[in-house]
């Protein structure tokens, strides 16, 4: 089956709850994405993909256990859900960093002590959410672990990021800026994925049906790079996965698709629809800022940098900036800006305002 980009994109909008806008609770709105990324806007992020929000539903919905703030993605803070966020974890414990020599000879723990310093971990944490500081201190009054005082305490989080990935502990109440960890086995809702190749299969599966039509190298960055899941790992689980996708040909190019979607993708109409997105959005970060067909190739590192981002009709046409109650728009040089049409931009300036709580209107010029 032949599509175009246009079609493509078009689906991949409304699987990502774009095009139209999704009436997903918060929760599931990350469930579809997979993962939003905390350190950027991710409640900007989660209501530009709702028909009706209000604020602070993010802070919430970590609150009540409905969303986990985990070390995800190349080491990245994300949200993700209770439910599907252990498969993600699993992965990224997948390549066992702590076992490298380089750990053992830094942090003098050997891969054997492990299970009791995780035992450790979830004790000290037992009472309720600590800071790094208090979890250093805590472990070090045992003598065993006394030298790891400030690796708990590093700001860097480096030594903290193995018991997040092995479903210890996540994320906690902020002290205003100072973060906490508490236990994850606490929230009734966690559930941790045991089967390391369960947890890959349900992962590549999930990614391919939000984020397609997209190549396995994609899948591959998304799930393995940097993450610890490997390459290896990837492409075999794409390969036991196979009766579960379907190629698709793309103008020219192959991609995949769920199998489920073949029949929906060939009658999806192209849109040119206008968002305006934050840096650093699941809309280029899922399939890479690599992806030309998202990113000009030219404009990579602007969108890369975390700029505000114009997109029309699921491509990266432009950035964005609010001053003084006005939007204004800087678009890219042969960029689509015309197809956006003034009266589309101007309706997603007021649909900004709305979730900002500010009166907001288009610059002139724009």
């Amino acid at each position: 089956m032949r599509v175009t980009w246009p079609q493509a994109l078009t689906w991949r909008r409304r699987r990502q709850l774009l095009d139209p806008v999704g009436d997903e609770p918060v929760d599931g709105v990350v469930r579809r994405l997979g993962a939003v990324p905390a350190a950027a806007e991710p409640e900007l992020a989660i209501r530009l993909r709702q028909s009706a929000s209000q604020p602070g539903e993010v802070a919430r919905a970590l609150a009540d256990g409905e969303l986990l703030a985990v070390y995800a993605f190349r080491g990245a803070t994300h949200l993700v859900t209770p439910e599907d966020g252990g498969a993600y974890l699993a992965l990224r414990a997948a390549g066992r960093m702590w076992e490298r020599s380089t750990w053992r000879d830094y942090y003098r723990v050997d891969p054997a002590d492990w299970p009791r310093l995780r035992v450790a971990v979830r004790d000290a944490l037992a009472d309720g959410p600590l800071s790094r500081a208090e979890l250093g201190d805590a472990l070090a009054q045992d003598p065993a672990y006394a030298h790891l005082r400030d690796a708990f305490a590093d700001p860097s989080h480096t030594f903290l990021k193995p018991f997040v990935w092995q479903g210890d502990m996540s994320f906690g109440p902020p002290r205003g800026q100072e973060p906490t960890f508490q236990r994850l086995d606490s929230n009734p809702r966690w559930r941790p994925w045991h089967d390391l190749d369960a947890a890959g299969h349900h992962a590549l599966l999930h990614y391919v049906g939000t984020y397609g039509p997209v190549t396995s190298a994609q899948a591959h960055y998304w799930l393995g790079e940097g993450l610890g899941a490997g390459r290896a790992r990837v492409r075999r689980w794409w390969d036991e996965l196979a009766d579960r996708l379907a190629e698709v040909d793309v103008d020219g190019e192959p991609a995949t698709v769920l199998r489920e979607h073949v029949d929906d993708l060939a009658v999806t109409e192209p849109t040119t629809s206008v968002r305006l997105l934050p840096g650093h959005d699941q809309w280029v970060l899922g399939t890479g800022t690599a992806d030309l067909h998202v990113v000009p190739p030219a404009h990579r590192r602007v969108v890369s940098g975390g700029s505000n981002l114009a997109v029309v009709g699921g491509v990266v046409a432009g950035t964005w900036t609010v001053s003084e109650g006005e939007v204004a728009v800087s678009w890219f040089d042969g960029a689509p800006a015309a197809r956006a049409g003034t009266e589309a931009l101007a309706a997603e300036v007021e649909r900004l305002g709305a979730i900002l709580e500010r009166p907001l209107r288009l610059a002139d010029g724009t």
